[in-house]
């Protein structure tokens, strides 16, 4: 019982529900059984709109600390995933790919860019304890709920292309390990972590909103018109916006 009161346990701990939580997302898939071409183009799009906000709400949340540094991660982000899309055009579905009952490119590219992204939420959970016990736990919750609608959006690339919706929730939760992963050493080396968040947010954002318009959205256009991408796209930020205000995050 004394190695659960410790604070780096409990930081531990918190963070690991913040990762757990995003396999939620993906309860909805297991109610549903038919995945028409329609629904999979809906379901890009939708996916697009969160994917959208959240990469809205990172920019504001690194402005708020340095600007430059969150524009300069935005870059990296681009860069890296653009090259990693290259990297991977010439090579064949191998290995991690197949584990993927849709065996799609695009998927394991979007767990990726999911996966980075968690990394600046374990940081800021980190650094939140570093602060206060009270605010970490505070922020922990809020990133906890907030993942929800992330694994939804996993779930929504995922489930019409194949996978099923138990495995679409062992995935969520896997893109969400870094977040108890970095949440030690954030809070351990507060100040260091502290210093390159803002750069850790950019990135994953420019990564995120890359992975929208040069994959998502033009699929989406494959299945639906371009009035209903656009519909379901912004009904899914205004979703996921109204969710991110009402837990204040």
């Amino acid at each position: 019982m004394e190695l659960l009161s410790l604070p780096i346990t409990k930081v531990f701990l918190y963070a690991l529900l913040t990762a757990v939580t995003t396999g939620l997302g993906a309860l909805p898939f297991f109610f549903i059984k038919d995945i028409s071409p329609s629904l999979l183009g809906k379901s890009n799009a939708a996916a697009s709109g969160l994917m959208l906000a959240a990469s809205f709400s990172l920019i504001m949340e690194g402005y708020d600390i340095d600007q430059w540094m969150t524009l300069g991660g935005m870059l990296g982000g681009v860069i890296l995933v653009v090259l990693a899309n290259r990297w991977m055009e010439g090579r064949t579905e191998v290995g991690v790919e197949d584990l993927l009952t849709g065996k799609r490119k695009q998927m394991l590219l979007f767990l990726g860019i999911m996966t980075v992204h968690s990394f600046a939420e374990g940081v800021s959970v980190g650094v939140s304890f570093a602060n206060t016990m009270e605010f970490g736990v505070f922020i922990a919750i809020a990133i906890a709920v907030h993942n929800i609608p992330e694994g939804l959006a996993i779930s929504l690339v995922m489930v019409p292309q194949g996978t099923s919706a138990f495995k679409a929730v062992l995935w969520s939760i896997f893109s969400s390990l870094p977040q108890p992963l970095m949440a030690i050493p954030a809070f351990l080396f507060v100040e260091v972590f502290k210093e390159y968040l803002p750069f850790g947010l950019g990135f994953a954002a420019g990564a995120m909103i890359w992975m929208v318009f040069a994959d998502l959205i033009p699929e989406a256009l494959e299945q639906c018109s371009p009035k209903k991408v656009g519909l379901w796209v912004t009904l899914a930020i205004l979703a996921m916006s109204a969710f991110q205000i009402l837990i204040g995050h």
